[in-house]
């Protein structure tokens, strides 16, 4: 079962999940952030630019939500079920194609924002909530 609190160890912990039918095809993000959830319709995407657009919007609301003060003390920890983002974002796998650099380089500069932002991999039985809001705005739109 998810942790639904957003400080876990003085971390704020958010979990987020990105998603497309089609692949490309109609896109969707979900984020859950302390007992909010957000999900949006993105428009046409891939899953991989999905995933990177739900990591961006939840850096953007997390700095939203606590202010650029005290953004610059906190240690983020965001979990995904994106095994392939998570590589990317640690340095561990090149990303060739060039709308995914030009994610990868927002997510970089949004972690400036932060003391610390840490990704990590989980599987999807643990997302569960994220992954249920990409559904359910992909089944309603």
């Amino acid at each position: 079962m998810v942790e639904n609190k957003m400080f876990e160890d003085k971390k704020i912990i958010v979990y987020t999940d990105g998603g497309s039918r089609g692949n490309p095809g109609p896109s969707a993000i979900g984020v859950v952030v302390v007992d909010k959830e957000y999900g949006e319709y993105i428009g046409l995407g891939t899953n991989n630019q999905a995933e990177y657009k739900a990591i961006i919007f939840a850096l953007k609301k997390i700095r939203q939500i606590i202010g650029k003060k005290k953004s610059k003390e906190s240690e983020i920890e965001i979990r995904t079920d994106s095994e392939l983002i998570v590589n990317h974002l640690g340095g561990r796998y090149k990303i060739l194609e060039p709308d995914l650099q030009l994610l990868f380089l927002e997510v970089w500069n949004l972690r400036l924002d932060f003391k610390s932002v840490d990704f990590k991999y989980i599987p999807r039985t643990k997302n569960k909530k994220a992954d249920l809001l990409v559904n359910n705005v992909l089944d309603n739109h």
